[in-house]
């Protein structure tokens, strides 16, 4: 049993109600371990431009069937869960969907776009867009495990460096508790400083706080007062395995309560529009200039 496995397995034991979601993201992890997404990896020429992440302007050419096989098997166990909501999707099986323009929305975070296409199925646009947006995510892990040393030491913005989209959680690594940001969709890590809101750039430490809930002497809250945003913080002694990032985002969920309750929030979509496109295998060369 891998260390995934084994995460897996005790998140499925420690939350039985999560069953049917965990077996969605049990799916994105098996499919995450396939190295047939490294392959339609846009190439790259050149270094990281600033602020830009380097999955921004490409074109990614995927395989149509592939990509719809992929979809349709994340719908079943979705739809097979029990909920009422995810059974709706089930609908979702028979429909004349585009799948590229679906794959586009998703890599995008477009919440406008999903409920969109949700309410175009007729299916319930919450468990639509819950499991829309884990569609990218073997394909952005493929793109860290090709992009990760290419990623601009200098890099300091509050989204990732490879997909853009804003921190799951950030680690203090180490005994000098250095602070790195960690991405929950392609699992990226970029270091930043140690008073820095990643939504607003806010670096007062007066407009910033830090919260320790009681559930553990190990993780904190770190909000921010002009944004209202937080990022939650685990100390640790090195760095979670990307594909992990997810199953350590799931098991912090009382973190993200805590944060609520005391009126924080994460923003919606991503820290930045990638404005990529998505094509059909072979209708372009897919080179990233």
């Amino acid at each position: 049993m891998t260390d995934l496995d084994a995460r897996l397995q005790n998140l499925k034991c420690q939350y039985p109600e999560w069953e049917p979601w965990l077996s969605v993201v049990q799916e994105i992890l098996r499919e995450t371990a396939d190295s047939k997404w490294d392959a339609v990896v846009p190439l790259r020429a050149g270094t990281q431009l600033s602020k830009v992440p380097l999955l921004a302007e490409v074109n990614v050419a995927l395989e149509k069937n592939s990509l719809r096989a992929f979809f349709e098997r994340l719908i079943r166990v979705a739809s097979q869960s029990g909920t009422a909501k995810m059974a709706t999707l089930e609908a979702a099986l028979d429909a004349k969907l585009d799948i590229f323009t679906l794959f586009r929305a998703s890599l995008h975070q477009d919440g406008v776009r999903l409920t969109a296409i949700a309410a175009a199925l007729g299916v319930d646009p919450e468990a639509f867009q819950a499991v829309a947006v884990l569609l990218p995510v073997p394909f952005l892990q493929a793109c860290n495990r090709r992009w990760a040393r290419e990623i601009a030491v200098s890099w300091m913005e509050g989204y990732c460096p490879v997909c853009g989209a804003w921190p799951a959680f950030a680690e203090a690594r180490g005994i000098e508790r250095s602070r790195y940001l960690r991405c929950g969709r392609c699992g990226a890590e970029w270091q930043t400083h140690l008073l820095f809101c990643p939504y607003c750039g806010m670096t007062d430490h007066k407009e910033q706080l830090s919260f320790v809930p009681e559930i553990s002497s190990k993780s904190a809250i770190d909000a921010c007062k002009r944004c209202l945003g937080y990022v939650k913080t685990f100390t640790t002694l090195q760095g979670s395995l990307p594909a992990k990032v997810i199953l350590d985002d799931l098991a912090s969920v009382e973190l993200d309560v805590a944060a609520a309750e005391q009126g924080y929030r994460r923003p919606d979509g991503a820290g930045y529009s990638l404005n990529l496109m998505v094509t059909e295998s072979g209708a372009s060369r897919h080179r990233f200039a």
